[in-house]
């Protein structure tokens, strides 16, 4: 009895994983991770401050924001490691700037996401209480 059920879930998953990786484009994975990224006030912040100008030193933004540099290193890794930002070491300081190529990407994913879309299915709207 077990085993039957074991394969019978086993059958569910991977079908799942199927019916996951038709939907889920490498834009909706961008899109997850450029959100996490940006998902702390502290990160907006960032990159707000990055996009209004051409590069800055990690030094300057240690200066700019009430936060210890060990916090500041790890946002800042967070935006790196989504591939918002980019940094560049000058001993001893690092520059960081803003990936244009993504941060143009992230913007279009961003904007389609939140695109009014003219087709609203009726279960959505006549089942509020779901």
């Amino acid at each position: 009895m077990r085993s039957g059920l074991h394969q019978t879930w086993k059958q569910l998953r991977t079908h799942k994983e199927i019916i996951m990786n038709n939907l889920l484009t490498s834009d909706f994975d961008q899109l997850a991770r450029f959100a996490k990224a940006l998902g702390h006030p502290v990160r907006v912040y960032i990159m707000e401050l990055l996009s209004n100008q051409t590069c800055c030193f990690s030094g300057d933004l240690a200066e700019d924001l009430p936060i210890a540099r060990s916090t500041l290193s790890q946002h800042l890794k967070e935006l790196k490691a989504a591939g918002l930002i980019q940094g560049t070491i000058e001993a001893p300081k690092i520059r960081y700037c803003i990936n244009r190529e993504n941060w143009q990407k992230a913007r279009m994913l961003f904007g389609n996401l939140f695109q009014p879309t003219p087709i609203i299915k009726e279960d959505c709207m006549t089942n509020p209480t779901i």
